[in-house]
């Protein structure tokens, strides 16, 4: 069952990037770390299919990402061909980007967001290594890049390349994804927890007002800060999670939403930058400027409304990589399958009724249940068995009774008495209990009920283990 406290975090992480991307508040970066969310959920589903999989989750992660992008770059490569991108073997990093593929001018702005594919490729080909570390040394494993990133901020490793700088700022997220799946972080006290998140924001909030970027207080511009800050929320949002979110059920249309923008997460994210480029040069000419709200909205609306027709051409490519069945819209209503059609359980000769199975299993209380007379087609009331019309029903409970043929005039023979297991038998009708002193209350089992029918007698559970019924 999917967990929808993840996928809400998820569902919030899209549209505040999208949300990001039109409008370019970089005070958003610092409400909501969206990018450090979204690889600390991929760092826990990754150790979650580890574990389940092993070294063959990696290939079924390639699956379900690498289609997607192969789809925008069917469309947009050939564009950026014929409008000035010199063809070349690096092309083929469409194919699989571990490093940034080429891009004309206008497709380097659209296309930006490849940056996340390109650093989820190299996480997760370090995650088999990267978890039997952390799983050994937990403390030292999650230090360690963050450690990385910082030498390279002192400028101790000034040619660092992009994907080791790239592990130092979002792999430290991953990470925690990990300490989410193995529990760690939901064992850790609020005195233990709520402390070291606090420590966290102070010095990501010290080293953001000390060192602004290019945008101002931006974390994208500012590496070590970014990973400090986006630290401490990953630490409450996954340390606090709770068990479950079913509150989201309780509105079918926010449910729907959540659902749809999961499973079309990677469509979404891959297209929403060229339609924002797209609308940029068109609201100018409107006149709107990039600090109008009113202009800002209607952005936001318009790459919204693109999105959603890329996404219903195109977005079933997620469902085809993660071989689920291809919907236009997802989380739609799944036809039930039909019932099986109920089987008629006759009785045979010296079986047992199916509710004194449950009896000699110890499912029932210590009540006795006296015969009723016949009720038309009954059924088994806690086991849902249809009986046959033939078998009487024994009252309240719903138990077929055994029908026997009635007692011979004259005097009739004692009843076998009932063995229980590791008691010794005693006199008849006393199903092996020693004999009640005086001032003890004890209820009399009949073995034979109304009509000369025997009924099963519901033991003690304490006492049986198993029952044998011998009537007459």
């Amino acid at each position: 069952m999917r967990n929808r406290y993840l996928d809400l975090l998820r569902f919030l992480a899209i549209i505040r990037v999208v949300v990001y991307h039109v409008t370019g508040w970089a005070s958003l970066t610092l409400v909501f770390p969206a990018m450090a969310v979204m690889f600390a959920l991929a760092g826990s589903l990754m150790a979650a299919s580890l574990d389940r999989s092993g070294p063959a989750a990696l290939l079924r992660r390639l699956r379900r990402l690498l289609p997607s992008l192969w789809v925008v770059a069917v469309v947009l490569v050939p564009a950026m061909l014929m409008t000035g991108l010199p063809p070349g073997p690096k092309v083929l990093l469409w194919l699989f980007p571990v490093a940034d593929p080429p891009a004309n001018y206008w497709g380097a702005l659209a296309l930006s967001p490849i940056w996340y594919l390109r650093d989820y490729l190299w996480f997760l080909l370090a995650s088999p290594v990267a978890l039997w570390l952390f799983r050994r040394a937990p403390v030292a494993t999650l230090a360690l890049p963050y450690a990385l990133l910082l030498v390279i901020e002192l400028g101790l490793l000034p040619a660092a390349p992009v994907p080791l700088r790239e592990f130092g700022v979002y792999f430290g997220a991953w990470l925690l994804g990990f300490a989410h799946h193995d529990g760690l972080l939901r064992r850790l006290s609020n005195r233990v927890l709520l402390p070291i998140a606090l420590a966290l924001a102070g010095a990501g909030a010290a080293w953001i007002v000390t060192h602004p970027g290019p945008r101002g207080f931006d974390l994208n511009d500012i590496d070590l800060g970014n990973a400090l800050w986006s630290a401490a929320f990953i630490l409450v949002l996954l340390g606090r999670a709770p068990a479950t979110a079913h509150w989201i059920e309780r509105s079918p249309l926010f449910s729907r939403a959540v659902t749809v923008l999961n499973r079309r997460a990677l469509t979404v994210y891959l297209w929403h930058m060229s339609f924002v480029v797209l609308l940029t040069p068109l609201v100018d000419v409107v006149g709107w400027s990039h600090e109008d709200p009113l202009g800002l909205a209607v952005r936001v609306v318009l790459v919204f409304a693109l999105v959603g027709v890329v996404t219903l051409l195109v977005g079933w490519v997620e469902d085809v990589a993660a071989r689920r069945r291809p919907e236009l819209v997802p989380g739609g209503r799944r036809r039930a399958p039909a019932p099986r059609p109920a089987h008629t359980v006759e009785p045979t000769a010296g079986a047992l009724p199916p509710r004194a199975v449950g009896l000699c299993l110890g499912d029932g209380d210590d009540r006795q249940e006296p015969a009723g007379p016949a009720r038309p087609a009954p059924v088994a009331a806690r086991r849902g068995v249809p009986v046959p019309r033939s078998a009487p029903v024994a009252a309240d409970r719903g138990v077929p009774a055994v029908p026997v043929s009635p007692a011979p005039a004259g005097p009739r023979t004692p009843a076998r008495p009932v063995r229980t297991l590791g008691v010794p038998a005693g006199p008849a009708g006393t199903a092996g209990r020693p004999a009640t002193g005086p001032g003890e209350k004890r209820r009399e089992r009949s073995t034979v009920g109304a009509a000369g029918r025997a009924v099963v007698p519901a033991p003690r559970v304490a006492e049986l283990a198993t029952v044998e019924i011998n009537a007459g």
